[in-house]
């Protein structure tokens, strides 16, 4: 049978909600989404004009569509996280992490023995976890296992073996870390309360081993037991040092899950925190890879199914920087003030370190995607139409009016170019005119390329406001090259960025990488005009009189002027003092040089 059109494949869809799949002409599945109205999401695929590349893309190449009803949103969450999952399409977030996690496992088995492990296996026992840490479980399991002694032996403890004494016990009873349940001097009783105990400990409940363990110290105290009521103390002391330092937020805030994002053109970064009894249980930050420039809202609706499923998370309640749509059962918080804030707040910024650590990662592991991910963030922020790969900046060096000077820096893929610095003497321009000295250089530097047939930057950049950019403008429009590049210029408070024709300049968000970049360029231009103007104002400091004295020549010149700091001292010193510095040769000739001079 014939494929029905595109057309008629969406106008047949229902309009329940459910999960859509597209393929292209060979079959391959290309993208899975989520639909309350699946008639209404296909089509807007269809009908509208997408901003984005890829959605462009993956729109020419569908050329079949399936669809799966289902009853809720929540069940239509489910089914495409797991259809993400298992067929990975081209075009989907991806949501890869291969690692296995470890567990706090107690055994199915008389006297359960307690334990981390990475296997889950489906044989009646318990699992805890899974933890982000394996650390966080040693710690737990330390805590543990200096609170209640427990086996770890791995005996067949079975009653009947017990009581033939088919096992004797070990070293560690005799270290007081194991109550010998092989030789029945433990009852099972017993180990079952602390195993209760335990369990409680596990999701971050302290307060029943508290209260059981000052009961018993109070016993102790009160039969005269001393040393006993001394080491249950010290059990006291243990278990409150652990629960203050997890204990981070307002204890009454139990059993939450916390999400947040952070994003930039091509990743969003979730993170998850969970909250049991007032302490932060678990912590874990997740990469997405956009595909479609999903929005942040889409990115963490994915994440938290996702993050859920995979932790394995029973909270009723989660609490999220803006609304989600994840399902009804669940009830969503957006907090906008106090603990419930704060503890938003400390996620966010726990998924901002993870993408400063991973920045830092991928410039040394993958240096082409940090650049590329950079060069589209400096595209969306200063609103380019295409990636500044090459960009330049001007600076003027007019210090009080002498020797005018400007510096052209080069920057290529966010970096300097040293070797295409250029440097300019103000030719065209009398006095201090700032406006007038950067037309010139922007004209000089531009009508050069043009003449060498070089490529022109995407992005200029002049160190001024909207004076000095617009006699960079005007230099371009001599030029005929206006539309070809953009030309920005930064105020002194290289938060302000200027455009042409506007008067309202952009502000920058003072962390972004855009902005430091921009800083960089600036710093770089400045630097070596400064350094380029010093360079000329020694050379005419230089080119005095002394240059005129026969046999001086200008090494001796420096050396004079370094000593004797100018060059009226220098007339006025005695033959000795020139001979220090010169010997006595030269020294004679230009003593005798100003003697003259006076003599006159």
């Amino acid at each position: 049978m014939e494929e029905a059109s595109l057309e008629i494949q969406i106008k047949t869809l229902p309009s329940s909600p459910g999960v859509y799949q597209y393929y292209d002409k060979s079959g391959k599945l290309l993208y899975v989404g989520k639909a309350k109205n699946l008639k209404k999401r296909v089509g807007s695929y269809f009908t509208k004009s997408h901003d984005s590349h890829r959605i462009r893309v993956l729109v020419k190449k569908i050329k079949k569509i399936k669809h799966i009803v289902v009853e809720t949103e929540t069940d239509a969450l489910l089914l495409e996280n797991n259809l993400i999952k298992k067929h990975q399409p081209r075009f989907n977030v991806m949501l890869k992490d291969d690692k296995t996690y470890p567990w706090i496992c107690i055994k199915n088995e008389r006297f359960p023995r307690i334990f981390l492990t990475r296997n889950l296996i489906k044989d009646g026992s318990e699992y805890y976890g899974p933890y982000t840490s394996v650390k966080t479980v040693n710690a737990l399991l330390d805590l543990i296992r200096g609170l209640y002694p427990l086996r770890t032996c791995n005996y067949d403890l079975a009653k009947e073996k017990i009581d033939n004494g088919k096992y004797k016990v070990c070293l560690e009873y005799h270290l007081e870390n194991c109550k010998g349940p092989c030789e029945d001097l433990q009852s099972e009783e017993e180990y079952m309360e602390n195993l209760t105990a335990i369990r409680q400990i596990v999701k971050g409940n302290f307060k029943d081993s508290l209260h059981r363990f000052r009961q018993q110290m109070m016993e102790y105290a009160d039969n005269m037991q001393f040393e006993d009521a001394q080491r249950i103390k010290d059990k006291i002391v243990i278990l409150e040092k652990y629960q203050a330092k997890s204990t981070v937020v307002n204890p009454n805030i139990s059993n939450v899950d916390v999400f947040s994002i952070i994003s930039d053109e091509a990743f969003g970064y979730v993170n998850f925190l969970q909250l049991s009894y007032g302490s932060i249980v678990r912590s874990h930050t997740i990469e997405m890879k956009k595909k479609l420039q999903e929005s942040d809202k889409e990115l963490l609706e994915l994440a938290i199914v996702e993050i859920r499923q995979r932790f394995n998370s029973k909270s009723k309640e989660i609490y999220t920087p803006f609304k989600v749509d994840v399902g009804e059962e669940l009830k969503i918080t957006v907090p906008k003030l106090g603990d419930k804030k704060k503890i938003v707040d400390l996620s966010l910024r726990n998924a901002k370190y993870y993408r400063q650590e991973r920045f830092k990662q991928i410039k040394i592991i993958d240096p082409d995607r940090h650049v590329n991910r950079l060069m589209g963030q400096m595209k969306k922020d200063l609103r380019l139409p295409e990636e500044p790969r090459h960009i330049e900046c001007f600076d003027n060096s007019n210090i009080q009016g002498t020797n005018p000077v400007a510096a052209c820096v080069v920057f290529r893929d966010g970096k300097p170019s040293k070797k295409e610095y250029r440097k300019f003497n103000i030719k065209t321009v009398e006095g201090p005119n700032d406006f007038a000295s950067m037309e010139e250089v922007v004209y000089r530097r531009y009508k050069r390329l043009l003449e060498e047939e070089q490529p022109l930057p995407q992005l200029v950049i002049v160190d001024g406001g909207k004076g000095q950019l617009s006699s960079g403008l005007k230099a371009l429009d001599q030029l005929n090259i206006r539309g070809q590049v953009t030309i920005i210029g930064i105020a002194k408070r290289l938060e302000e960025i200027y455009y042409p024709g506007d008067s309202i300049p952009l502000y920058l968000d003072k962390k972004s990488e855009t902005l430091k970049v921009i800083q960089h360029l600036r710093n770089e231009a400045h630097r070596f005009g400064i350094t380029f103007h010093r360079q000329k104002r020694s050379k005419s400091a230089i080119d005095t009189e002394l240059n005129t004295i026969p046999g001086i020549g200008e090494k001796t010149v420096v050396e004079l002027l370094k000593n004797f700091r100018s060059v009226k001292r220098i007339s006025k010193a005695t033959k000795e003092e020139l001979s220090e510095i010169i010997g006595d040769s030269r020294a004679t000739k230009v003593y005798n040089f100003y003697l003259s001079k006076k003599e006159k």
